[in-house]
């Protein structure tokens, strides 16, 4: 992460850009600094120095922004702007996000701070920010043309407000909001409890759902694109390259998830149940909960669900859509399945002797091959584990809960081994005889009438 001032300084060089309504006292103060981060690691989280104890977020692939104090106010600064992101190794996509990522950095705070954020517009064209499920004056809540101008190109605007609730939120503009979200501009802000000891976790994990529709060999999404996305993200990132949720055993965990596609998506867990703990309008009380094991996030909506991290292993968190867990997707590939390509083949291998055919008895192979790809896209299918192609992409990561893990580490510990025992293999012995139906009446009998057609 890379600290630098953008576009201002301090004194009346700052105060110049900064919008002049009467609520702000801040028009003769410098702006904060601007934090950039330009790579797509998961940053350590940053314990709170002061104020009332949390345990402070992890953002997959993303980063928590840092802030200061003023005369009692915690004070922000967002840059608005072009950024690159890399979306998978092998693949960038030119996008607009904040503070030199998309999605922007996840904003951390505590219930009942005062706030005052800085939001400078280096886009080509006017933004704002609304503040998404919160409550806030009017005049805060980022709607341009309804509740504020919008930001012109150059500009900086500060919001002030106080934070009145905790749990889990969102910001994202609302101006050419289309074209604006379609090009990534959105991020977390996540308001812990004042009071440390409700609802306290050990680990919190927070990511954003988010698709674009970007053709291989191009950097730039289409922004006309309603429902047809080929790249499903958490965080603008795709497996094999979205991090691990990695968690010590016996762990309290927390998983926020935030929805801004033009979908829903049911996220599922592997291995555990869960409760759904908190929701766009606040926590839920603990006798309202029910245990899930999916749990399906609206579109513009948030859900947090909470688990004790019991059981050993690498557990499966994706979504159950299965075209989202696939990277790069044509929806004009034709289906193979059972064609004999044998003839067909033999004839292209004459004009393109590398030419590899495909999809007649499924798609798996494409997990096993390391084929020649277009400029900056990603095969569809990818991500090797322990045993093999793991053949997803998309929205797609893995929790892996370990003994001996360390409070504050979330380095990823590998693979893990099954113990011996426990893991699915070949069977070399012998076989029970097969079952066959045959009259309803009767149920089953052990073999089947070969004469007779089932």
């Amino acid at each position: 992460m890379v600290n630098r001032r953008q576009l201002i300084g301090a004194g009346a060089a700052g105060a110049a850009l900064i919008s002049t309504n009467s609520w702000s006292a801040t028009t003769n103060q410098s702006l904060p600094e601007t934090p950039i981060k330009t790579t797509a690691t998961t940053e350590q989280p940053v314990n709170p120095s002061t104020g009332p104890d949390y345990q402070p977020v992890v953002t997959l692939n993303g980063w928590t922004l840092p802030w200061r104090m003023n005369n009692g106010v915690k004070e922000y600064h967002l840059v608005a702007e072009p950024v690159e992101r890399e979306m998978a190794e092998g693949m960038t996509a030119y996008l607009w996000g904040y503070n030199g990522q998309s999605t922007g950095p996840t904003i951390e705070a505590v219930e009942g701070d005062r706030v005052r954020i800085f939001v400078t517009n280096k886009l080509p064209e006017h933004t704002s920010i609304h503040w998404h499920g919160m409550i806030l004056p009017s005049g805060m809540d980022g709607v341009g043309g309804l509740s504020q101008e919008h930001i012109p190109p150059g500009k900086t605007f500060a919001y002030e407000f106080d934070l009145v609730k905790s749990g889990t939120f969102m910001y994202h503009p609302h101006s050419d909001e289309m074209v604006q979200m379609a090009m990534g501009m959105m991020g977390m802000f996540i308001i812990h409890p004042k009071d440390p000891t409700f609802m306290p976790v050990d680990r919190d994990f927070v990511f954003m759902l988010n698709a674009f529709d970007i053709d291989p060999g191009t950097y730039v999404p289409k922004i006309m694109t309603m429902t047809d996305f080929n790249l499903w993200c958490w965080n603008s990132r795709l497996f094999p390259d979205i991090d691990p949720l990695v968690v010590a055993k016996d762990d309290r965990v927390r998983v926020r998830v935030g929805n801004l596609t033009m979908t829903n998506h049911p996220i599922h867990m592997h291995g555990y149940d869960f409760e759904v703990t908190c929701t766009d309008g606040g926590w839920v009380p603990k006798e309202a909960r029910w245990p899930e094991v999916s749990i399906d996030i609206p579109v513009g909506a948030m859900r947090a669900y909470e688990f004790d991290a019991k059981y050993l292993g690498d557990w499966a968190i994706h979504c159950h859509k299965s075209h989202h867990t696939m990277n790069a997707m044509g929806h004009d590939v034709p289906t193979f399945i059972g064609v004999d390509k044998t003839k067909i083949t033999q004839q292209i291998r004459k004009l393109q002797p590398e030419y590899m055919p495909m999809g007649m008895a499924g798609m798996a192979d494409m997990g096993e091959m390391e084929m020649e790809l277009p400029d900056n896209t990603v095969p569809m299918m990818t991500g090797w584990g322990a045993h093999g192609p793991i053949e997803m992409g998309g929205m797609f990561s893995v929790v892996k809960v370990r003994e001996g893990i360390q409070s504050g580490d979330y380095s990823d510990p590998g693979w893990y081994e099954n113990p011996p025992g426990t893991q699915a293999s070949e069977w070399t012995g012998d076989l029970p005889e097969p079952v066959y139906v045959t009259d309803p009446q009767t149920r089953y009998t052990a073999k089947p009438n070969n004469n007779k057609k089932t």
